[in-house]
């Protein structure tokens, strides 16, 4: 199996586990994507989502480009191989639930895409990100190309795109391209399972907002910002305050 979820308490693993091919995504790996995620954002247990490789030592090396090869003159395909990638993609980005990309290894091109949709990067020392269509003759998806310049701006993004270098953990930690440097994502995948999950996907879809280019409340924002007052969360929440206790939200 090349694309797996798996749930340990309130964090699920959405695990790469292509070893012979370096985790490289291939068109049916991408069309499978967003049945796992609706999985775990069904799964009422779940509150964070780690998407990593089931082994050490690459996260994804990016697109199956033997398969796209195969194809190459396959119109039907390749429109179908652009679908899947876009819809992934953007089902990703937009999970109702907070996820973190743990990246250990190389992550490239496509591989780099799925940690951009990703709330939250860690990598650790070993990992190398870079994004190389420029090599290939190939153009990053505009979507994608937004998630990179979100991350890092658009001077970086230009540099990273134009060059298709691979930047080593440290200078990715520099730019913004990660988030910070970890050996798991255990430690924040449980602090985030800890708060209100009402909250940090309430959270998301704000920031997500902001991130498409809203800059002023609407009707559905204030009553979402209203409705927390009176939610069981805030009561609970409140209380272990109050209390001095740490909440156990439901």
């Amino acid at each position: 199996m090349s694309l797996r979820l798996e749930t340990e308490g309130a964090v699920a693993r959405l695990l790469i586990d292509r070893p012979e091919k370096r985790n490289a995504f291939n068109q049916a790996m991408w069309l499978e994507l967003p049945g796992l995620l609706t999985r775990a954002d069904a799964d009422p247990a779940v509150r964070v989502i780690v998407v990593e490789a089931a082994g050490g030592g690459v996260f994804c090396a990016g697109a199956d480009i033997g398969e796209l090869m195969a194809n190459r003159e396959n119109e039907a395909w390749l429109a179908a191989n652009q679908a899947a990638i876009n819809t992934a993609q953007w089902e990703l980005a937009r999970s109702p639930k907070p996820t973190i990309a743990m990246i250990d290894g190389d992550c490239v091109g496509g591989g780099c895409g799925l940690a951009l949709a990703c709330d939250i990067r860690l990598a650790t020392p070993r990992a190398r990100l870079g994004i190389t269509p420029a090599k290939l003759g190939l153009v990053y998806p505009l979507h994608d190309t937004k998630l990179l310049i979100d991350a890092v701006g658009a001077s970086q993004a230009r540099r990273i795109m134009f060059t298709g270098a691979l930047l080593g953990a440290d200078e990715a930690l520099r730019i913004g391209l990660i988030d910070d440097l970890a050996e798991s994502a255990e430690a924040l995948a449980g602090t985030i399972a800890a708060n209100s999950l009402d909250s940090t996907r309430a959270i998301k879809r704000f920031v997500r907002r902001i991130l498409d280019g809203q800059t002023e409340d609407d009707a559905d924002t204030l009553r979402i910002f209203a409705d927390a007052f009176a939610g069981a969360d805030f009561r609970e929440g409140a209380d272990a305050f109050l209390a001095k206790r740490k909440p156990a939200f439901r």
